[in-house]
């Protein structure tokens, strides 16, 4: 590649660097822009034809509605709990777990959300999460970015390990195939086996990464959005942060090694919530003072009002969130036929106008309509009057405006340039190149740059289980060219790609729809950006020491 080309592949990652994080332009401008960007470039320079253009950008539409809907029912859902009156009983549930700020974070977006995540991923669980912790009183900036940070250790078993089952499967393959080095390299293990193989070496990694995860959240709480600005006041939970960590880490650890990918977030996150919940109840390892955010007259103000109100019992309020995560899990399972039958019904378009790119979505199998079926028995669980109904309603569909613009520009932007290996100027995709740049520059360092391209995946599709697509097979190849485990690199590809979950812009804009930040998205990527690097760069330096070292 020349230099307009290399800046041309770049383009996506530095429109949104430049548009959202540098200029603090809202999803809303800078989206629409970098699509254009991106549009004229993919054409210009590599000589991506118009038509082919045209159809990436309807084949990112028609995904944009499967995440808009996936959106609406977790605003729906959030919307329908407030006007209830079910999340003030959550909340003070929550209180009564423990009133430590730093204790609530852990158990709602590391435990509750990595649960959520093995039942459906694809941003369902920052969706859930961050209402819960808007609920409680966090500020919706904290709700969000936290809730992000977390989505990141459970992302490789997500939606039932849709990212290694699929993604990896997929990304090994040319065509229907295997492709051919990685035929050679199971030398008579099923694929079943080589994925497991995967997701052990992944697993086994990430225990000494993910086990951060909880520590690394309560520090940016107490840093960022805490009175006195400090580190030490997250410290101070240090032990009680690292062994809930470990309480979704190990179980995940023998859930893959023993059983395969399928289940290590689901249970990982319930063994972790049976764990952590009584010691938190108990004050385990915890400090006698709880940590807060400093009171707001008008917060102060409300509780003061609600609390006259009758509050509806505790199992009542939850009872949404428990159907939510139950019809998640039973549809995801093969064992049962709900799965098959939801998936019966698809809204597709092959060969759009043409160019070979097709597109699917299953409208009844998104989490979206299991979100409205939880919504409906909601209404009348609740006894809901018509004006509540209508005021949720129209609350719901007010607040996706943004959303619409956002993601509607942002994922044919995506989808631009993943297909752009179709082209005039004999160059294989934009993210193919990028990974080839880098793989000619860093040779048997790759270990170290392996997690950044997964990352990257992640960053511009807006999913691990698409950059394992993209990636896979490419690390494949880097590792068997420099003479490294080409399971290890592949299970690095893995990890990187739930670090890139934390900063995805699509990710990103879905959670900031969901608690009312529409226009914050750049402010969100700072802060999720910090976090995410860790992640990268702990994960190249174990992959370092597991492959030269141990």
């Amino acid at each position: 590649m020349n230099f307009v080309q290399t800046m041309t592949a770049l383009m996506p990652v530095l429109a949104v660097l430049i548009l959202l994080v540098m200029l603090r332009l809202p999803a809303v401008k800078a989206m629409p822009i970098s699509l254009l960007v991106v549009a004229l470039l993919a054409v210009m320079v590599w000589k991506v034809p118009v038509i082919r253009v045209v159809a990436a950008s309807i084949e990112g539409l028609m995904i944009a509605v499967s995440i808009l809907w996936i959106v609406f029912g977790a605003i729906l859902l959030l919307n329908t709990l407030k006007n209830s009156g079910a999340l003030e009983t959550i909340r003070t549930g929550f209180s009564e777990i423990s009133t430590d700020r730093r204790v609530q974070v852990i158990i709602i977006a590391w435990l509750f959300g990595s649960f959520i995540e093995g039942a459906a991923g694809f941003g369902t669980p920052a969706a859930i999460a961050a209402p819960l912790l808007l609920t409680l009183g966090f500020p919706a900036l904290a709700a969000v970015s936290l809730a992000l940070i977390a989505d990141s250790s459970a992302v490789s078993f997500g939606a039932v390990g849709t990212p290694l089952i699929v993604g990896v499967d997929q990304g090994l393959r040319q065509g229907a195939d295997l492709a051919a080095p990685v035929q050679q390299a199971l030398e008579g293990q099923t694929m079943g086996d080589y994925i497991q193989g995967v997701a052990q070496s992944a697993v086994m990694m990430d225990l000494f990464i993910g086990t951060w995860i909880p520590l690394i959240l309560v520090v940016m709480l107490t840093k960022i959005f805490g009175e006195n600005r400090s580190f030490k006041e997250g410290l101070e939970v240090w032990k009680f942060a690292l062994f809930a960590g470990l309480s979704f880490t190990v179980p995940a650890f023998v859930v893959a090694t023993f059983f395969g990918p399928e289940f290590p977030s689901i249970i990982g996150g319930l063994v972790g919530l049976a764990i952590v919940v009584p010691a938190a109840r108990k004050g385990f390892l915890l400090p006698e003072k709880a940590w807060d955010f400093p009171k707001r007259e008008k917060e102060q103000g409300a509780e003061e009002a609600v609390s006259m109100v009758e509050r509806m019992p505790l199992y009542k309020a939850w009872i949404p969130y428990i159907l939510v995560a139950l019809l998640l899990v039973v549809t995801r399972l093969e064992i049962l036929p709900f799965k098959q039958l939801l998936r019966s019904l698809k809204v597709q378009w092959n060969d759009i106008l043409g160019t070979g790119i097709s597109t699917s979505f299953e409208p009844l199998y998104l989490p979206g309509s299991l979100f409205v079926v939880a919504i409906i028995i909601t209404i009348f669980y609740h006894k809901m009057n018509g004006e509540e109904v209508k005021k949720t309603l129209s609350t719901s569909a007010s607040s996706m405006l943004g959303s619409i613009v956002a993601l509607g520009t942002a994922v044919p932007m995506v989808r631009i340039f993943i297909n752009s290996g179709v082209n005039g100027a004999d160059l294989l995709s934009m993210p193919m190149e990028l990974a080839v740049l880098v793989s000619d520059a860093v040779g048997g360092a790759w270990p170290l740059v392996a997690p950044i391209i997964g990352a990257l995946g992640s960053f511009i599709s807006g999913s691990a289980t698409f950059s394992n697509m993209m990636f896979s097979l490419f690390q494949f190849s880097a590792a068997d060219q420099i003479g490294i485990s080409e399971q290890s690199v592949v299970a690095l590809q893995v990890l990187g790609s739930n670090a890139g979950n934390m900063v995805c812009i699509l990710n990103v804009v879905a959670a900031a729809s969901v608690v009312n930040l529409v226009g914050k998205e750049g402010e969100i990527i700072r802060i999720t950006m910090i976090p995410m690097l860790f992640y990268v760069l702990l994960t190249g330096g174990i992959g370092i020491l597991f492959l030269y070292v141990m």
